[in-house]
C-alpha cells in the first residue's frame, strides 16, 4: 500500500512531535528511528511514515546525503505521494546551517517548482 506522506524529520524530538499531531487526527503513523534499510521495500498499512534522523547538527554535505537517502527510500520503496521536512523548530543547526542545503537539495530531487518554510508550531488549546 502507498503511504501518502514521507516526513524526513531532522530530529527525534521533532519526529516524535508529527507523528504525534498526525496519529491525533486519525493517521496510521509509523515512526522509524534512523535511516532506513535503503534496499527493504515497506509493506505495512501506513498513512505516513515519519524517519527520525539525528542530522540537526551534522555538517551540511552529510545533512543532505541522509535526508536524500531517506527522500529515495520514501519514494521508491514506500512509494509516499508527498514529502515533508520536518526541520527543527529552534534553528540552533550547525553555524554553518544545514536546513537551507537540505531543502535546496530535497526541493532538486522532487523537480517542484518551489518550497514553502514554515517556521512556526500552533498547538490547539484544550
Amino acid at each position: 500500500m502507498a503511504v501518502m506522506t514521507g516526513v524526513i524529520a531532522d530530529d527525534f524530538t521533532g519526529a516524535t512531535d508529527i507523528a504525534s499531531f498526525m496519529a491525533e487526527q486519525g493517521w496510521r503513523v509509523a515512526l522509524l528511528p534512523g535511516m532506513p534499510d535503503m534496499t527493504q521495500r515497506w509493506s505495512d498499512d501506513a498513512d505516513a511514515i515519519v524517519i527520525s534522523l539525528k542530522s540537526r547538527s551534522l555538517p551540511a554535505d552529510e545533512a543532505v546525503r541522509q535526508s536524500l537517502q531517506c527522500y529515495h527510500w520514501l519514494k521508491q520503496q514506500a512509494g509516499a505521494k508527498q514529502i515533508y521536512f520536518k526541520y527543527c523548530s529552534t534553528f540552533d543547526s550547525t553555524p554553518a546551517g544545514n536546513i537551507g542545503p537540505v531543502s535546496d537539495a530535497l526541493l532538486e530531487a522532487t523537480g517542484a517548482p518551489l518550497i514553502v518554510h514554515c517556521p512556526a508550531l500552533r498547538m490547539a488549546a484544550r
